[in-house]
């Protein structure tokens, strides 16, 4: 009885040193926000390789999986023993893995890039007279009504202003940077200080495909060991639920991630047919935009329409209203019958979450945050239920949503609920 009266006294300390522990750090996150931030950004930016490589292990390990499981299972591996099947199965599926990602790349590359480069020119060329060309139609059309000429006009003007400047720094700025002395040092300053973001970047994906490699023929056992840690740490019951939480999070995000991908790419190639049925001008880097940001929820086909119209209304208003049209419907089909057949019920979260999940998210951590928000608040909005629901029972209460719509109160001692 002494033993149980003390153990109970270090369980009450102890645990009320780690409530003030997670206070004394919160009210510190909250007070040096900014340098949290920073230190955050910091740590982030250091393992940037090994987050691109997981971020390829996790989107091949489908790949991977299959290859190394039809050799191992007796499919390629001849007459060699277990191990040696083992072995076999792991480089064929490392280098099928490799093989994947370059082809992509590659591919998208070699087709992108050269057009996405002539439509760039194009654009460039063009622009001037085009911009020109629209300030005569508005005025033209806007001639009847003078106050709504001048309003109109000014916001054109600025617009145009801040955008010739864009074009000419753009076009000229390496010139004026040459004949004055004074700025020839930024200008070598700026160069290379792109130049050096570019390698970097560079460093980072070879980094990365490297980790990739490590990480896909290292998951079997870096689980393994993370399952003999948890049930080393926690009780068996809670290692149990632990465990079941962590395939609901591989589910979800395996699901929603690889399942928006696709779907994004069928919205990208479904675009660029439609336009070019359309005659629409630069199909190619509208097509582009809009698959991008359609791996953005509810926002996306939006936020990619926005510069998206802006080009196709400099070559004609008309056509770009019927483009505005046409992402408003392909935005229906993609969210009522495209995007439910691919997705499913991944989530399981209603439109309102949805929503609050990627404005949450995308203010926290920008387009990433806006991508991994609905995944990453589906997760959190499961363990919240779970943990009402096991509070409730706790309570001998019911756990049933319908019993508390119209619920006025809950007798305290016969438990039973009273209505409206």
């Amino acid at each position: 009885m002494k033993n149980d009266k003390y153990q109970r006294y270090i369980y009450w300390g102890v645990t009320a040193f780690i409530v003030l522990a997670l206070l004394v750090v919160f009210v510190f996150t909250i007070k040096e926000m900014d340098k949290v931030a920073a230190g955050i950004r910091m740590f982030f930016n250091i393992l940037a390789p090994v987050t691109y490589g997981a971020v390829l292990a996790y989107l091949l390990a489908p790949v991977y999986n299959k290859v190394r499981n039809f050799i191992v299972s007796g499919g390629g591996g001849g007459r060699l023993s277990g191990k040696g099947r083992e072995a076999l199965g792991s480089f064929a599926a490392t280098a099928v893995s490799v093989a994947v990602l370059l082809a992509i790349v590659v591919g998208l590359t070699s087709m992108l890039l050269p057009q996405l480069w002539d439509s760039v020119k194009g654009l460039m060329e063009s622009l001037p007279s085009s911009i020109y060309k629209q300030q005569m139609k508005l005025e033209q059309l806007l001639a009847d009504n003078p106050e709504l000429e001048a309003a109109v006009m000014e916001y054109y003007n600025m617009a145009v202003l801040k955008l010739q400047d864009w074009l000419s720094g753009l076009s000229n700025g390496i010139l004026p940077a040459l004949s004055n002395a004074g700025k020839i040092f930024g200008f070598i300053s700026g160069l290379s200080s792109g130049i050096f973001n570019v390698i970097n970047l560079l460093k980072n994906i070879l980094i990365g495909i490297i980790v990739m490699v490590y990480l896909l023929n290292m998951k079997e056992k870096m689980i393994t060991q993370a399952k003999m840690i948890l049930y080393g740490l926690f009780p068996v019951k809670i290692a149990n639920k632990v465990l079941d939480e962590g395939r609901y999070v591989h589910k979800v995000f395996g699901g929603f991630i690889i399942g928006k991908l696709l779907d994004s790419l069928i919205i990208g190639i479904l675009c660029f047919v439609l336009l070019n049925f359309m005659k629409m001008p630069y199909v190619l880097i509208v097509s582009v935009i809009v698959g991008v940001t359609n791996v953005i929820p509810f926002f996306g086909p939006f936020i990619g329409a926005i510069p998206s119209a802006f080009l196709i209304l400099l070559d004609s208003p008309v056509k770009c209203l019927w483009f505005l049209g046409f992402i408003l419907l392909l935005q229906q089909f993609d969210g009522n019958i495209l995007g439910p057949k691919i997705l499913g019920d991944s989530t399981g979260l209603s439109s309102f979450w949805v929503l609050f999940s990627i404005l949450l998210f995308g203010g926290l951590f920008g387009f990433v945050g806006m991508i991994i928000g609905v995944p990453t608040f589906a997760v959190f909005y499961k363990l919240v239920t779970e943990l009402v629901t096991w509070l409730l029972k706790k309570k001998k209460l019911s756990a049933d949503i319908e019993k508390y719509g119209n619920l006025n109160y809950i007798d305290e001692e016969k438990k039973t609920y009273i209505e409206k």
